[in-house]
């Protein structure tokens, strides 16, 4: 009965609030613990605290998000960024391509990588080439889904997201977006210098339950990819079945608390691609 209410509750919550605010929170009961909303701690590692890149600290909370926090969960490009291929790194992205101490007038850099490095967002065409074909691209993304309210969970750290995992997290009915944090976060995989091709994620069953049993349209995940690398293929054939389902990998989940959150993801619009970086806020 207790998680029964809570479903009713949050849903009220989601649909009704308005979207500028910070939305309230609720007691656990017998649903996950990330449904009890608590203030958003810091988004990466303080310096000398298990994090090689250190953290910046930002401005105070800006009264034209109703007085939210601001919290980045978007991991900074560097050359030591893991790569998937164990070992693989993304190497040097930017390069100066007129400099001013050599003589230009200007300074202009210029970018060059893969769409899937880093925290980025997958279009359905990048595991489906009917979607792909019908051009089904990062520009067609709906932003509705890529913006709005967000749980971020934890989800149990000895196992991939199998369909078990997946329905004891007791996700309700009409939550759109669920990010979830799991032992990858803990293990600090994304700010290890190479791939780790032992990171967790969706088996192909646990994204079968997610896409039979719930309302999900919005799925991120706290490494390069949201499936296991051996379910990778087969998890991300379930998800991009429809074209409703946008996928988040990469998202840098340290140090914040689980809970309901405003999130913004808004990725570049590179017509014709399957894929794209990505900035990711959360507004508690």
């Amino acid at each position: 009965m207790a998680a029964a209410a809570l479903s009713l509750f949050l849903l009220f919550q989601l649909l009704l609030l308005p979207a500028r605010h910070a939305l309230a929170t609720t007691t656990a009961g017998d649903a996950h613990p990330g449904y009890a909303g608590a203030e958003a701690e810091t988004c990466g590692p303080e310096p000398g605290n298990g994090g090689p890149m250190g953290r910046r600290r930002h401005g105070p909370a800006l009264e034209e998000y109703g007085g939210g926090r601001i919290v980045d969960i978007t991991h900074p490009y560097r050359a030591d960024l893991p790569a998937f291929a164990t070992g693989a790194t993304i190497g040097p992205l930017v390069r100066l391509k007129d400099s001013m101490l050599n003589g230009s007038e200007y300074n202009l850099s210029e970018l060059r990588m893969e769409c899937h490095l880093g925290t980025h967002v997958d279009a359905p065409g990048h595991m489906n080439q009917a979607h792909f074909a019908a051009g089904l691209d990062v520009d067609t993304l709906d932003l509705a889904t890529l913006n709005g309210p967000a749980l971020l969970v934890d989800v149990q750290r000895h196992t991939n997201i199998t369909a078990e995992a997946m329905e004891s997290l007791n996700i309700p009915k009409g939550v759109r977006r669920v990010l979830f944090r799991t032992l990858n976060t803990d293990k600090g995989l994304m700010w290890k210098a190479g791939g780790d091709m032992s990171f967790v994620g969706f088996t192909k069953d646990g994204a079968d339950w997610l896409v039979d049993n719930t309302d999900i349209k919005l799925v991120g995940l706290d490494y390069l990819s949201v499936a296991s690398f051996e379910h990778s293929v087969p998890a991300h054939v379930v998800f991009f079945k429809n074209a409703d389902i946008i996928l988040v990998e990469a998202l840098k989940l340290d140090n914040i608390k689980a809970g309901l959150y405003m999130l913004h993801c808004l990725p570049l619009r590179l017509v014709g691609s399957e894929g794209s970086p990505v900035r990711c806020i959360l507004i508690k």
